[in-house]
């Protein structure tokens, strides 16, 4: 059963634990195509995924991603493949350097949460040599290595991370542009009547032990 799209984006996890168990390639097709449908920069789908299940092959890629030797419990690694050439001929420097990489980007995140609708595990990794893998891939020079992503059977459920609250990454109408209540703003309303409860509670807590406190004195 597929999740709410909200619930899958909040409880994607990278998983680098994963069992010893055959993936099917419908589960990775159905991985492919949602990194397929991704934007891009003039919807030039500027990506091409290799997938690699080869032992040999990913004992390579391994080495090539700085020796991650827990990489090798995936069966299944998808190379993120950039093309910045193509990007380059229609929107020059911006477009090889940055939309290229951009357009990757959307694309592997839109495997990982594949990935963990389809109840399996996956991490990007993006510690490569590119020059390695190119060789290892025979991807053409003009091409770029953009990411390496594991996927399998998690054998872990990895904690959620620490993360900044969304006042301290959020800001409104300029940078640094402080929003003095979160929680109304962003339209929690249930979170902020919560807090505004609390808040009261808590001042009538104190004002009755003051009143009792000066009442025995």
């Amino acid at each position: 059963m597929s999740m709410e799209t909200l619930q899958a984006i909040a409880t994607r996890r990278s998983v680098r634990k994963y069992i010893d168990k055959h993936v099917p390639w419908e589960l990775v097709g159905r991985i492919l195509a949602a990194g397929a449908a991704a934007p891009s920069a003039g919807n030039l789908q500027d990506w091409r995924f290799i997938i690699v299940r080869d032992d040999e092959k990913r004992k390579a890629i391994t080495e090539a991603c700085m020796l991650q030797s827990w990489m090798m419990q995936a069966p299944v690694h998808i190379v993120v493949i950039g093309e910045p050439a193509k990007l380059k001929r229609f929107y020059g420097t911006r477009g090889e350097r940055l939309y290229s990489v951009q357009d990757s980007g959307a694309a592997c995140q839109n495997m990982l949460l594949a990935a963990h609708d389809s109840g399996l595990g996956a991490c990007w990794v993006g510690a490569l040599d590119e020059e390695k893998l190119k060789i290892l891939l025979k991807c053409p020079p003009e091409t770029r290595p953009q990411a390496v992503i594991t996927i399998g059977w998690p054998a872990e459920q990895p904690q959620k991370p620490e993360q900044f609250q969304m006042m301290n990454v959020s800001y409104i109408e300029r940078w640094d542009g402080r929003i003095a209540d979160v929680d109304y703003t962003l339209g929690y309303t249930s979170a902020a009547v919560r807090k505004t409860v609390k808040t009261a509670g808590n001042l009538l807590k104190r004002f009755h032990e003051w009143l009792v406190k000066k009442r025995s004195s």
